[in-house]
């Protein structure tokens, strides 16, 4: 590990070591209202480090960009207490804290966007789901946004990066994987525009590109993050050439120096290993069109996160399923400890069990041997 625990730079602050928390949707608010609950506090509290970089799970930027019943997000007032909270108890740590913002898009249902369609750069029919009060349902049929529509949504996104300023974070990370809004108008598969933000790469990229510039205008490039998932399938997400696209991508968020690229490597859909023994190779690809800080996603252990730290491939390696149920990570990674698996019957909704009361690792006391009667 003699180079997953030196210091490092990401935008505008320094880290004391690489291994970052990874956003996980775990589906702990408080209903109604999606109110962060102090469970949530304890969680990321418990995983903050001095000097390590925590990434806040997915937080909707309005009733419509909902995708799950439970989920984050943050358009009300009422909301603001419990990201406070958040943010203090890893900052009590020495932690640093970004806050994920996303738009579902076409992945949700009627139920979670206030009975409005869900919204799509165009309507291309696919199998998704979201997560009502009768559980796991199919995803509504949903719209194509007018272009009229566009600078609303944008200026949710702007909304919510100050709402996450104000609430004491320290940066805020664009959700542009996965296959939600913003993923959506990027790859072809989902993008059948024929206006500025539909057909070349270039009009495919707008409304990312308008996106960061409302996180920025709020944050500055430097303590704004976005994340990617190039090849992704998670979402019925499709391109006809995810590497020129996804190459596209990476040189576009490089003119804007901002903190970093987060990229999820293809072997991935979201908690579930598609392809065990794979290598990294987004990464890898994308390392020549993006100079800044990377972050890499999707299927490490200690040794393979050290692997392409020391290649150059990535400067930090996000973690979220071994995060999930290990709150000491970074320790443990460090001096090679043995890892607590994880549950993934807890991952999308419960209470504290195998959520917030994973232990820190204990150290066995060494037996004690009682001294010898002087001989008299």
């Amino acid at each position: 590990m003699a180079n997953l625990f030196t210091p490092t730079k990401v935008g505008a602050y320094t880290l004391a070591h690489r291994v970052v928390l990874a956003p996980m949707t775990r589906l702990r608010t408080i209903q109604p209202g999606d109110i962060p609950s102090p469970m949530m506090a304890d969680f990321y509290g418990q995983r903050a480090s001095e000097g390590g970089l925590e990434i806040i799970e997915g937080v909707s930027i309005s009733v419509t960009a909902r995708s799950y019943l439970g989920a984050a997000s943050f358009y009300h007032d009422g909301q603001i207490a419990g990201w406070e909270a958040i943010a203090k108890a890893v900052h009590a740590k020495g932690g640093r804290v970004f806050m994920q913002l996303i738009h579902g898009g076409r992945q949700s249902h009627v139920e979670m966007t206030g009975g409005v369609d869900p919204v799509a750069p165009s309507v291309v029919p696919f199998e998704g789901v979201a997560l009502t009060k009768d559980g796991f349902v199919p995803a509504s049929p949903h719209r194509a946004l007018d272009i009229e529509e566009i600078p609303g949504i944008i200026e949710e996104f702007r909304a919510a990066a100050q709402r996450a300023f104000d609430a004491g974070f320290d940066g805020v990370e664009l959700h542009g994987a996965n296959g939600y809004l913003v993923d959506q108008f990027i790859q072809d598969g989902t993008n059948k525009r024929t206006d500025a933000y539909g057909g070349s790469l270039e009009n495919r990229v707008r409304f990312l590109r308008e996106a960061v510039e409302a996180l920025i205008s709020v944050w500055g490039a430097d303590r704004v993050g976005v994340r990617i998932s190039p090849s992704g399938e998670w979402g019925g997400i499709s391109d006809s050439n995810p590497e020129a696209t996804f190459s596209y991508v990476a040189t576009v968020l490089d003119e804007y120096k901002i903190a970093y690229l987060h990229v999820i490597e293809p072997r991935i859909k979201g908690d579930d290993t598609l392809h065990e023994g794979h290598e990294p190779v987004a990464t890898h690809y994308l390392r020549p069109h993006f100079s800044g800080t990377i972050i890499a996603a999707g299927g490490f252990d200690g040794d393979s996160a050290e692997a392409i730290v020391t290649s150059g491939d990535a400067d930090l390696v996000a973690f979220g399923r071994h995060f999930s149920s290990n709150p000491d990570l970074p320790y443990r990674l460090k001096h090679g400890l043995p890892l607590t698996p994880y549950v993934r019957a807890a991952f999308w909704g419960g209470d504290e069990k195998h959520y917030s009361d994973f232990p820190a690792y204990q150290v066995e006391p060494e037996s004690v041997v009682p001294e010898a009667e002087p001989v008299v």
